[in-house]
């Protein structure tokens, strides 16, 4: 059967990559993206997340029902740009998706792109709240400023705020016959991953020592592929990381598992 998903951020990346499967499955894909590009997608349609007139004028041209949204779209941890990694990466995201509801077929599924970067949301939970709390794309400078935050807890702060998100829309979504989940990546071999290496510094490095090697995009984009669609209707709300172990590894360095063995 072929549906029809939308897929943001898909000119690079896990977004092509995620299209590429897609349409060799035989499905149609509309992609978003601020770059433009023809390959994969059936109708790409512009989308800068950054800017609310750009995302209703992007959701304005959605006219079939889908089955299935994978919020790809995403900035790095990169210095001067912490106001749009807040937009782009949180706000904008969810203003784009709830702009894209109605166009959502029953049982379609909402897959968002988190990060390993954001499981440390336990520790940072008030924050992660009042960022939940900005009304809209405006308020993000104010924010950035008012909680003194550099490029690096921007990125965390968002993904945080994405997992939080998902499992808080999650049952509102299932009373409509639709669901969402998360994905986690870590250190994945993109055109970013040295904005990552800058960020994170020597943790990334022990990280993909340990792992053997970094994750590849269509590793990543074949587990998106699998929750957009309806052979995992029974998954919703919860986050699933794809790490090559290494979540594993620092859990057990930190609860000294050993003994376990």
């Amino acid at each position: 059967m072929t549906r029809t998903y939308a897929v943001t951020g898909v000119a690079s990346g896990i977004g092509a990559e995620l299209a590429r499967i897609l349409t060799e499955d035989g499905h149609r894909v509309i992609g978003f993206d601020i770059q433009p590009t023809d390959t994969n997608v059936d109708r790409f349609i512009p989308l800068d997340l950054s800017s609310d007139d750009a995302i209703a004028e992007a959701v304005s041209q959605v006219d079939v029902p889908l089955d299935g949204l994978c919020n790809n779209a995403g900035l790095p941890p990169r210095e001067r740009l912490e106001v749009p990694v807040v937009q782009v990466n949180f706000l904008g995201t969810r203003v784009f998706t709830q702009a894209m509801l109605p166009h959502l077929a029953a049982g379609a599924s909402v897959v968002n792109m988190a990060s390993r970067a954001g499981h440390g949301w336990r520790d940072n939970l008030d924050q992660v709240l009042r960022l939940g709390q900005v009304g809209g794309l405006a308020g993000a400078a104010d924010f950035v400023a008012s909680e003194g935050i550099d490029a690096t807890r921007c990125y965390n702060l968002t993904k945080e705020a994405v997992l939080l998100w998902t499992a808080a829309m999650s049952e509102e979504l299932a009373q409509r016959d639709l669901r969402v989940n998360s994905l986690s990546p870590a250190a994945v071999s993109t055109g970013i991953l040295d904005d990552f290496k800058q960020a994170f510094g020597d943790k990334v490095t022990k990280n993909l020592a340990r792992a053997g090697r970094a994750g590849r995009p269509e590793e990543i984009a074949a587990v998106a592929a699998f929750v957009l669609s309806p052979d995992s209707h029974w998954i919703k709300g919860t986050d699933i990381p794809i790490d090559g172990g290494m979540g594993a590894y620092t859990m057990s360095d930190a609860l000294g598992l050993d003994a376990m063995k």
